[in-house]
Parts: C-alpha cells; structure tokens; sequence
C-alpha cells in the first residue's frame, strides 16, 4: 500500500500557484484495508475516503471504462493491482496527470512538466474523448492560467471539436455545466472561458444566445470595437477587474443578448434590445440552472443598464422609477451590484477601458438622498396606506429634482 499526492496541488506547487486542497491516491489497497485504518467511506461512485485526521479525501486507484453517454456514463474499477500510472492515464490534462510520492519525488509519466514548461494545456490519452465535462474543464483552466501564458494545445482543440461534432457534448446535465461555469467566471480571465469554448464550437451548443451576439455590428461611434461579441467580453474583463463577484460576471455577461434579435435592417442600431434581452437571459438561465441571485441580477442589468448610462439625463420621476423597478430601496446592496456590471458594460469597449464613469456616482448619491427621508416623520403626521406611499414617492421626487437641478447649476458654472 502507497500513497501519492495527486492532481491540481501537485500541478500548482510546481507552477508557485496557490492551492487549498490536497487529493490522494492509494495503491494497492482495498475498501476493506482503509476502513480497518480508520478512513471514512464517503464515495458514491467509487471508493473515496476521509482522512481519519485531516479529513483530506484518498481515492482508491482506478481504471474506468466508457459505457454510455455523458459525464455519468461510466464504470469503474479498483483492486490491489491497479497501478498509479493506470489511475493517472484516465485524467484529462498532463499536468493534472502527476503524483508526489512521500520523499517529494515527481512521479510524472505523461509530460505534465514539459506541458507546463511549454505552456500547453494537452490532453493525456485519447480517453478525453469520453467524457464532455473536459471540454468545460479545459476551457476553465485555459481561463484560469491566460495570465501564465497557458494556451489549448492544437491535438487537445481538436478533440474538443470532434466532441462537439459527434454529440457527446450535448449530453451535458445543467448543473454541471454551471459548476463549471461559476468556477471559471471566478477565475482571472473568465472572458477566455468563452473564448474556448466557441473555438471548438461548445458555445453554440450550450450558450447560443451568447454565441449569436458574436458578427452583430454596433454603431462605431459608440462601440468601436463594433461587434458586439467582442464588446460582451470585453465588458466582461472590465468586470473581472472591478470585482471577484460571480453574480456581478455572469450578468455582466448577458446584459446585451437582445442584440443579437436586433433586425439585421436596423443594424448597427439596437432599439429596444433590452426588453429583447429578458426572455433571452431566463431561458439561458434555465437552462444552465443559474442561481436565483445570478438570475435576478442578470434581468435587472439587461432591462435597466441604458437607463444607468443616461443618468445623468434621466427626468427625476424615472430617475425613481428606476429604483423602485429595481427595488434599490430594499435591495440597496444588489442595486450596487448592478451599478458595478454598467460601469464594466461602458468600459468594456475600445478606448474607453479607463473612462471615469461619474454615472455610477450620481445614482448611488441621488438613491442615498432618497433613502435619508423620513419615514416615521411622515407617518407622524398621519399618513397611511396609500396616501402614505403617495407621500414617501412626493418628497423622494423633490429631493431628486433638486440634485438635478444642483447638477445643472454645477455644469453651467464649469462651463
């Protein structure tokens, strides 16, 4: 019986990244042998097991063989014969494909140390085939080491496209496609996710609607990036730079899906993209099964981001619709949230990367002015029901024309 650390920690003590977790393999052990040593069963597929002390999870080594469709379809075997290097071939990347034994020896029979001194994300064996999660896996470390210079080798890119072509990633459950996908919009670079992923044509598949945003033209004044696929990613690096939220990514992500409806006769226009937007951003949701979080925020960003970036010359009564549609009232700290995807959604474009945007700073200034009301002065003076609420809305009104009218004067005098 041996014991090798495997997989990501081996991969990232050898690249100085920062890792949290530690995976075990044990060879030439059984079920039985592991419990006698104290080890907790807690594997539902194959053996796994918790460290009596440190918690950490020993798998037994093992083969697999492919037995039908998608990430489940699978059986497994382990028994005392199993060797490591059987156990390291059915991974899919060569760095992730090495083991430390006790004495900190690399034990690494597929190149994982040449792929990361080369830099390539390489697939192990002709096993990858098998199991479509990779493609997202792939795509997410290619996310994950953009910043280290790490790029999808050719012979693994190929294989990714052929996964796609015969179907195999069309059997891809939601949910985990949406681990993946969470986890890799945390990551440095989430815009180069999808980027992967439409090199070998999975984005058509499991997100066309941000598929088809990509050749739909906006006017150059405004966007000289022009296309509007482009634009989202680069909306989405902006966002990445401004906050860790996955909440924040995601919708940031799918503030211009209506775009992609736009009338090719109205292009480079897109008039009403935003009410386009919502059936769009909940099917895709759906689809994925999204977080109720990530799909609130992601519906309020697509219906209400142009009202953000007019702020400055919204009437006040929409200025209150805005945060009454929105609930910012109640919700201040997600209405922040969304100020945040609209300072990336501007900035998301080519030459406007470092634009102030004072818009972000008015709403939350005039949402502040309206939430430093008094309420129980005005239920004092006898309000109720309605006429309490008409009251509330009367006096929130006065004070945002009076910021707007404090805005004008401001401009006037700094011309």
């Amino acid at each position: 019986m041996k014991t090798y650390l495997v997989g990501g920690a081996v991969r990232d003590k050898l690249l100085g990244y920062p890792f949290h977790e530690k995976d075990w393999v044990v060879v030439g052990a059984t079920p039985e042998i592991m419990e006698q040593q104290g080890f907790t069963p807690v594997g539902k597929d194959f053996p796994v097991f918790l460290h009596p002390t440190t918690k950490e999870e020993y798998a037994l080594a093992r083969t697999e063989r492919k037995t039908g469709r998608g990430y489940a379809g699978f059986s497994f075997y382990c028994g005392e014969e199993v060797t490591l290097e059987d156990d390291l071939i059915r991974r899919d990347l060569t760095i992730n494909a090495m083991a430390e034994d006790e004495h900190g020896n690399i034990v690494d029979p597929y190149g994982g140390q040449q792929d990361i001194t080369h830099k390539k994300l390489r697939h192990v064996s002709a096993a990858f085939l098998e199991d479509p999660v990779r493609i997202l896996r792939i795509a997410r470390f290619a996310a994950r080491y953009h910043h280290l210079g790490f790029t999808i080798a050719d012979e693994t890119n190929a294989l990714m496209c052929e996964m796609v072509n015969n179907g195999e990633v069309d059997h891809l459950v939601a949910e985990r496609v949406w681990k993946e996908m969470e986890r890799a919009l945390g990551e440095a670079a989430p815009d180069i996710f999808i980027h992967s992923l439409r090199d070998c044509g999975a984005l058509a598949r499991l997100l066309p609607e941000i598929d088809a945003l990509f050749g739909v033209p906006q006017t150059a004044t405004h966007h000289p990036e022009i296309d509007t696929g482009i634009h989202t990613l680069m909306s989405l690096q902006q966002a990445a730079k401004l906050t860790d939220s996955t909440v924040i990514r995601f919708a940031t992500l799918l503030h211009d899906l209506g775009k992609a409806k736009t009338p090719q006769a109205e292009w480079p226009r897109h008039i009403a993209h935003e009410d386009r937007s919502l059936p769009l951003v909940k099917q895709l949701c759906e689809r994925i099964a999204a977080p109720k979080d990530h799909k609130e925020l992601a519906l309020i960003v697509a219906q209400w981001h142009t009202h953000c970036h007019r702020a400055l010359e919204l009437k006040p009564a929409t200025l209150l619709k805005v945060f009454q549609q929105t609930d910012a009232f109640r919700r201040s700290e997600r209405f922040d949230s969304f100020l945040t995807c609209c300072e990336a959604d501007a900035r998301g474009r080519t030459g406007f990367e470092n634009r102030d945007y004072p818009q972000a700073n008015y709403f939350r200034n005039a949402l502040k002015a309206c939430q430093d009301v008094d309420i129980k002065e005005i239920a004092a003076r006898g309000f109720t029901g309605k006429a309490f609420g008409d009251e509330v809305n009367r006096i929130r009104l006065t004070t945002l024309t009076n910021i707007k009218n404090d805005l004008k004067i401001n401009t006037a005098e700094q011309l």
